[in-house]
């Protein structure tokens, strides 16, 4: 049975709990904090640190234990939550999540989280930086549409001109980071070689699932939560559906697959039979966007661009 060190990250403190050894231990989320703590970790051998994916709090911690070399699990908030009550553990502190963190990692024997390296969290921090920048533009456009004063308007379309501005220069911060590594440029170009898939989403789609191409095809699709999941009971047989995964990577394969089935001709060809056995239009696109990330998972695993009729 594998030894677990649990860790409930907030902005300012990280919670550490040994769960061999019953041992909780605060740390500040800084510089000063990381180190001791990776080297609290280290004194206890053979370990498997385990933590939620927090977001922006989480991506220090993450890139300290591994430039150290220390094995590490990083569990989704929602099954770590779920996990809790499961086990019938109602309340909810920085020190309760620790022990919880650590008794799920020996309780469910997580396998360790390959570590990423740290140009990849480089390129996940622009993503999310430029999805919120669109978001903002959606908003200033429909805002500059309802305005009337013209105060309001013109500087709505200032709002809107540094939008433009931003998001280009975020894209030319990609663009050289893709460029300035070897091996993230030649992921790149697989990806863009298929037929729908376009720079941006391309980008989106390493940044968001950087396990592709490490994996099978069903654990590619069910990765990117478009994997169909049966539903019955008894004799009741409810219709198949697509649940959890990554939402992301999702939205980042809606447009690439509207795009396929208007320039790939077997993408197409699937789609157009789909809707003639009368399936949904929704369901036929969402079988599209698993065909392409399988596509692209088999692509980056073998090392070769697309074709349309692949050796």
């Amino acid at each position: 049975m594998q030894d677990t060190i649990g860790v409930d990250v907030s902005k300012d403190c990280l919670d550490a709990c040994h769960a061999g050894a019953s041992d909780h231990r605060p740390f500040s989320n800084d510089t000063s904090g990381l180190t001791a703590l990776c080297r609290w970790v280290r004194e206890r051998g053979d370990v498997l640190v385990v933590f939620e994916a927090s977001g922006a709090y989480h991506r220090d911690l993450e890139q300290a234990l591994a430039r150290r070399g220390l094995p590490f699990a990083k569990v989704n908030p929602r099954q770590a939550r779920r996990f809790a009550e499961a086990i019938g553990q109602v309340a909810k502190t920085d020190r309760v999540d620790a022990a919880i963190l650590a008794r799920m990692g020996v309780a469910l024997q997580l396998e360790p989280t390959p570590a990423l390296p740290e140009h990849m969290s480089e390129l996940q921090d622009l993503l999310v930086y430029r999805r919120g920048l669109v978001k903002d533009r959606t908003a200033a456009q429909a805002r500059l549409k309802a305005a009337r004063p013209k105060l309001l308007r013109r500087l709505l379309a200032q709002r809107l001109a540094q939008i433009e501005r931003q998001i280009g220069s975020v894209d030319g911060a990609v663009r050289a980071l893709v460029r300035a590594d070897p091996d993230l440029r030649g992921r790149m170009d697989i990806l863009v070689s298929i037929p729908g898939i376009s720079t941006v989403s391309a980008t989106a789609i390493l940044a968001d699932m950087p396990e592709l191409g490490q994996m099978s095809g069903k654990q590619a699709a069910a990765l990117a939560g478009l994997a169909p999941m049966s539903r019955q009971s008894g004799r009741w047989q409810g219709h198949e559906r697509i649940q959890g995964g990554r939402s992301s990577v999702r939205r980042s394969l809606f447009m690439p697959a509207l795009s396929a089935i208007q320039h790939n001709s077997s993408a197409k060809a699937k789609f157009e039979q789909l809707v003639s056995d009368g399936k949904p239009r929704k369901l036929a696109l969402t079988a599209i966007m698993r065909k392409l990330v399988v596509t692209a998972n088999a692509l980056l695993r073998d090392g070769r661009k697309w074709t349309e009729e692949p050796a």
